[in-house]
C-alpha cells in the first residue's frame, strides 16, 4: 500500500471527499494505528509530518469490516484503539454546542450528530460525538469537565440520574450517576436551563477512565 498515492487524492483540497459514495473492494490491511489519545502511528512510530494524519483522516470511514482509508479505487483497513477523533474544543453559540476535533473538523451537537455513551475497550462508558461516516470523537478531558459544569442532571426510573446537555433543540447524554451519588433533581427541566452554570453535580464514577482515554 502506497501512502503517497492515497495522499494524492487530497493534496491541495480543504474539503472532505465523498468517501461514503466510493465502494472499492478491500485492498488489504495497512500498518496504521490510531491510539486512544488520537495519535496516529505508522509501523509503530508517529508520522514525521503532522499534515499526513490530517489528510488521511479525510479519507477515513467506518465500514462493517472495520475502519478504512478509502479512495475511488482502494480501501485499506487500519486499526483504531477506541475512536479516531478527539474533541479538543467546545463552544456554545446559536443555541447549540459546537465541537472542534484535533483535525479542525467542526461538528454541531444535534440530532444528526448526537452525543451518546459507548464502551471503550477497557469497558468504561464514555461520551462520544458523531462526526461523519460512522466516525466518532471522544472528549478531551478539559472539554469534558467544561461540559459537566453546564450539564443538567435528570432523575431516571429505577434510581440514579443522567447528566444531559441541551443543544440544537434536543437533549444529549453526557454521563450517568448512580443512586449512591445522591443526585436527585426534577426531571421536568425546561430547555432554558441548559446554560445554567450552577448545575454542577458530583461526577465520581463518570470521570473514571477519562485520563486514560484522552490526551
Amino acid at each position: 500500500m502506497n501512502i503517497d498515492r492515497l495522499l494524492q487524492h487530497q493534496q491541495g483540497s480543504a474539503s472532505i471527499p465523498p468517501v461514503d459514495k466510493w465502494q472499492p473492494a478491500l485492498s488489504g490491511d495497512i500498518d496504521i494505528l490510531i491510539q486512544a489519545d488520537g495519535v496516529w502511528l505508522h509501523q509503530g512510530q508517529p508520522f514525521g509530518r503532522a499534515a499526513i494524519p490530517r489528510l488521511l483522516a479525510s479519507l477515513l470511514r467506518h465500514d462493517d469490516d472495520g475502519y478504512c482509508l478509502v479512495t475511488p479505487v482502494e480501501r485499506w483497513r487500519l486499526n483504531v484503539e477506541d475512536r479516531p477523533f478527539i474533541a479538543v474544543e467546545a463552544d456554545f453559540h446559536s443555541d447549540a454546542w459546537w465541537f472542534t476535533t484535533q483535525f479542525d473538523d467542526v461538528v454541531r451537537l444535534d440530532e444528526q450528530h448526537p452525543m451518546v455513551l459507548t464502551a471503550t475497550v477497557g469497558g468504561e462508558r464514555l461520551p462520544e460525538v458523531a462526526v461523519r461516516f460512522g466516525l466518532g470523537a471522544r472528549l478531551h478531558r478539559n472539554v469534558y469537565y467544561r461540559l459537566v459544569e453546564q450539564a443538567i442532571p435528570h432523575d431516571i426510573e429505577g434510581g440514579g440520574s443522567q447528566l444531559r446537555l441541551y443543544s440544537a433543540g434536543s437533549w444529549h447524554l453526557l454521563g450517568e450517576l448512580s443512586a449512591d451519588d445522591g443526585a436527585s433533581v426534577d426531571d421536568d427541566l425546561s430547555a432554558g436551563d441548559a446554560g445554567n452554570t450552577d448545575a454542577i453535580v458530583s461526577t465520581d464514577g463518570i470521570a473514571d477512565g477519562m485520563d486514560s482515554e484522552a490526551p
